[in-house]
């Protein structure tokens, strides 16, 4: 299931694709087969095929689920806030690091001036391979050593972003969800450092989920909101799997923009989320492509 989807991403050839065959309709039993075999939890599953008759076309199936998408992403930077800052989120292990640097690399293929705060402090291995992705896209970095307090890192960061004239300002986080209650405080803490730095900032926290993860990425993001209110999600490790529909879940459960989606592991390895597109590669799969 979903193997158009991988293509869409240039992650398998046409070649390694068998195509589904056209058709008009599809049943309702096959349709839930396919939907759970492709990774959506049981219970919007459910949900889905409770609002559908026992045979459903595309157009059916579509208004279906692009209810589910019921949220606005605002891709704009205003012109008038320079710079834009922006707080990146997520558990240690679903590529926060290299999204960030996908983020950097895209906005500066922008034209945009980019600079990165490396505020996770709590490993010597996040501020290291920051450092590294820094001087690869020949960014700027602010960065500090390993058990230094994460919100002079934010501070810094911003205050150097104004005087030096930045566009965007990405600014790392620690996520240690096993200590809970520290991680929130220090998060907390964090942004409202950066309010002190610049009014308003940070003016979006994207978080990183691991889209191989399923209810567990959906519990980590439940924790995080908690903590201090999600703005967007960043959906990473798609490259890895052909179960793309982790992603209807995550907007189900969630109501929270998706940003982009990661595919690989190169800088350029980042796209934005386009929904429509999204919902017709599932339905290519399952009624043939038109």
């Amino acid at each position: 299931m979903f193997k158009l989807f991988k293509k869409a991403f240039g992650i398998e050839s046409k070649e390694e694709i068998k195509k589904a065959p056209k058709r008009s309709k599809i049943d309702k039993e096959e349709l839930e087969d396919m939907l759970l075999e492709a990774d959506v939890n049981y219970e919007l599953v459910e949900k889905i095929l409770d609002q559908l008759p026992k045979t459903i076309t595309r157009v059916q199936l579509y208004n279906s689920l692009i209810a589910i998408f019921d949220y606005k992403a605002n891709w704009i930077f205003p012109e008038n806030q320079k710079p834009f800052v922006e707080m990146i989120i997520g558990v240690n292990g679903a590529g926060k690091t290299t999204t960030i640097a996908k983020l950097a690399n895209l906005y500066k293929s922008e034209g945009r001036k980019v600079m990165v705060g490396a505020g996770d402090t709590f490993r010597a291995a996040a501020i290291e391979q920051l450092s590294r992705w820094a001087a690869k896209l020949d960014i700027p970095i602010v960065a500090t050593k390993q058990g230094h307090d994460p919100s002079a890192v934010v501070f810094d960061t911003i205050k150097s972003a104004i005087a030096k004239g930045m566009d965007n300002v990405i600014i790392d986080t620690a996520g240690r969800l096993h200590t809970q209650v520290n991680l929130s405080e220090e998060l907390k803490k964090m942004v409202r450092v950066a309010a002190k730095a610049l009014l308003e900032a940070p003016h979006r926290k994207l978080l990183i989920l691991d889209g191989t993860q399923g209810s567990s990425a959906i519990n980590q993001a439940k924790a995080f909101n908690d903590m201090i209110g999600i703005d967007g999600i960043i959906i990473t490790k798609l490259d890895g799997t052909a179960k793309g529909g982790a992603i209807l879940s995550i907007a189900d459960e969630l109501k929270i923009p998706i940003y982009y989606i990661g595919t690989g592991e190169k800088p350029e390895d980042l796209m934005k989320f386009d929904t429509k597109w999204y919902l017709n590669s599932i339905l290519n799969e399952i009624f043939g492509e038109e």
